[in-house]
């Protein structure tokens, strides 16, 4: 191993322990890490530009500015009455009812977007019935992340494993939505049941829940029209974006310019509501992953997985699924699977084995390994970001101590299933 690579991965390391030990902000942990990887010239200014993922910070503001706008009309509050007297104002059912529907939304639209949809129907919701909102977060956030993995738009590693694979929306719909179905169902039960001391409701709220009215709840019924339809026009084009040749975050930022032009609305009102925090981590990670591939060291690792197998169908399986998901807890999934594709298709060329069971084992352990800790996924990230400005704070140690268990659960499952229907 070069000496350049020695000093990176020592600055990584060293960034990922400040931002888990959070003696100091995780941003300025992550921006102090990319700035002195820029400082010494381990990575210059146009490869760290060439790293930050504009498809990700793109759609991060865009979303944020359309639910800035529409959380302004009362729709999160009608929502979260509604669903409330949907489950009798019972929490032990909110929990289920709300990690299920994350789940499933997250199949069809980006997880970023679906957690900043759900928070706000979550706060009201808790505020309702005087309880912290922290369960209900923790199962739709980890929800989010299974869901995801369902399908080739739910999670940006299916779209480049779908791309370069040549697998279609069915056979994704087909091999993975069953069993990440499953995967999310007993999740979420599971989850219901480590937080069920702390779901415990009087009956007098319940009651004074299913008194309430949520077509009160409703401040700005011309401006919900619009949002709803600005909001229809992205979602159809986060399915259509690739047939279009157009990204997602272009899709987004476009919603979020004309819901803006329409509304009305002061945009600095609106821009200063965005996790800028949050932006700016992300970009920070970005650096300092890039310059972890750029100095080779996301290849070492990708290379000592495939050679370990020797062209053994199932062992390559079973390495990939859990290299993938411990991988993916601690560093962002999107370089990996980058890396892994061509050795996947490499390996397959050297063997002469059918490798269409390794991609599903990459797709499921780089998409379910990102619940393993804050860092793992975007999702996660922004949640815990979004959570703090509201006042409530889920540490590095929190989020592991919930998601990490999870996330051994969703690879053991994920292992039974490859096992049994794929490397035979």
């Amino acid at each position: 191993m070069s000496f350049t690579q020695i000093v990176t991965i020592a600055v990584f390391i060293i960034t990922f322990i400040f931002i888990v030990s959070e003696k100091i902000n995780r941003t300025v942990a992550a921006m102090i890490g990319a700035m002195f990887l820029l400082i010494i010239r381990l990575i210059n200014e146009k490869n760290a530009v060439s790293f930050i993922d504009y498809t990700t910070v793109g759609v991060l503001v865009g979303m944020m500015i359309v639910v800035g706008i529409i959380k302004r009309t009362g729709l999160f509050q009608y929502i979260a009455i509604k669903t409330a007297k949907i489950a009798k104002g019972e929490p032990m059912r909110i929990i289920i009812l709300f990690g299920v529907m994350t789940g499933l939304l997250s199949a069809f639209l980006d997880n970023v977007t679906t957690i900043l949809l759900m928070i706000p129907i979550t706060l009201v919701i808790s505020k309702l019935l005087k309880i912290t909102p922290i369960p209900f977060i923790m199962s739709e956030v980890l929800a989010s992340n299974i869901g995801g993995t369902g399908t080739l738009i739910g999670d940006p590693p299916n779209i480049m494993i779908g791309s370069e694979a040549g697998l279609s929306f069915l056979n994704f719909i087909t091999n993975l939505f069953p069993v990440t179905f499953i995967i999310l169902l007993l999740s979420v039960i599971i989850i219901r049941r480590i937080y069920k001391n702390e779901l415990i409701v009087d009956d007098k709220l319940k009651k004074q829940i299913m008194e309430l009215d949520e077509l009160k709840a409703i401040t700005d019924k011309k401006l919900l029209y619009k949002s709803l339809i600005v909001l229809g026009f992205i979602i159809l084009g986060f399915f259509m974006h690739e047939h279009l040749k157009y990204e997602s975050s272009t899709v987004a930022l476009t919603g979020a310019a004309v819901l803006l032009l329409i509304s009305g609305i002061e945009v600095d009102e609106i821009l200063v509501e965005i996790e800028w925090p949050t932006i700016f981590f992300f970009i920070s990670l970005f650096i300092i992953v890039g310059t972890l591939e750029e100095v080779g060291i996301i290849d070492i690792l990708a290379k000592a997985v495939v050679n370990l197998t020797k062209g053994n169908l199932t062992l390559t399986g079973i390495i990939i699924l859990w290299s993938s998901a411990i991988l993916s807890a601690f560093l962002d999934n999107i370089p990996f699977v980058a890396t892994m594709i061509p050795l996947i298709k490499g390996l397959g060329a050297i063997s002469h084995i059918n490798i269409t069971p390794l991609w599903w084992a990459l797709s499921l352990g780089a998409c379910l390994g990102g619940n393993g800790t804050l860092i793992g996924a975007s999702a996660n990230v922004v949640t815990v970001g979004v959570m703090e400005k509201e006042g409530y704070k889920i540490t590095f140690k929190d989020f592991m101590k919930i998601g990490f268990p999870i996330m051994i659960f969703s690879i053991i499952i994920s292992t039974i299933y490859l096992l049994i229907f794929q490397l035979r």
